[in-house]
């Protein structure tokens, strides 16, 4: 019974979609990291004099390390604010690229005719102000007769 309840909600569209989402994003994802740590990061850091972003960090410990492979190797705690400036900028380039492709996405969801307003059904009646079909010439409510 089980077993048969989870096959039809892993099979549902909705679903695989989703995991297909999950699948893609991860490596978008990666693209993005490498995009960050690979082309952006460097020009950047050698504008600001030669800073390696990745080896921005403070030893917490009294002994200094030229490197963050260094003290991590010496088993050194260590606050890695490099690391995590290279993960904000990952973020923010990530976050703005969904944000263009869900503008495109519901930007080519929306019909043509859905910017047009819909055609009225319905009037009011000038003598009862009650409802009444567009096309009625004469009002079953209080039956005037209209123009």
């Amino acid at each position: 019974m089980i077993i048969k309840e989870f096959k039809e909600f892993a099979m549902r569209g909705n679903v695989i979609d989703m995991a297909v989402g999950i699948i893609i994003g991860a490596a978008f994802g990666k693209i993005v990291t490498s995009l960050v740590s690979d082309l952006l990061t460097p020009p950047i850091g050698k504008l600001m004099g030669n800073v390696d972003f990745s080896n921005l960090f403070i030893c917490l410990s009294a002994e200094q390390y030229p490197t963050l492979e260094a003290a991590k190797a010496a088993g050194v705690a260590t606050i890695n604010y490099g690391i995590f400036i290279n993960t904000v900028v990952d973020f923010i380039i990530v976050a703005f690229a969904i944000f263009l492709l869900v503008k495109q996405v519901n930007r080519l969801k929306k019909a043509p005719d859905s910017e047009a307003p819909e055609e009225p059904k319905e009037k009011e009646c000038p003598f009862c102000v009650s409802m009444i079909p567009i096309k009625a010439v004469r009002c079953p409510q209080c039956t005037s007769q209209l123009n």
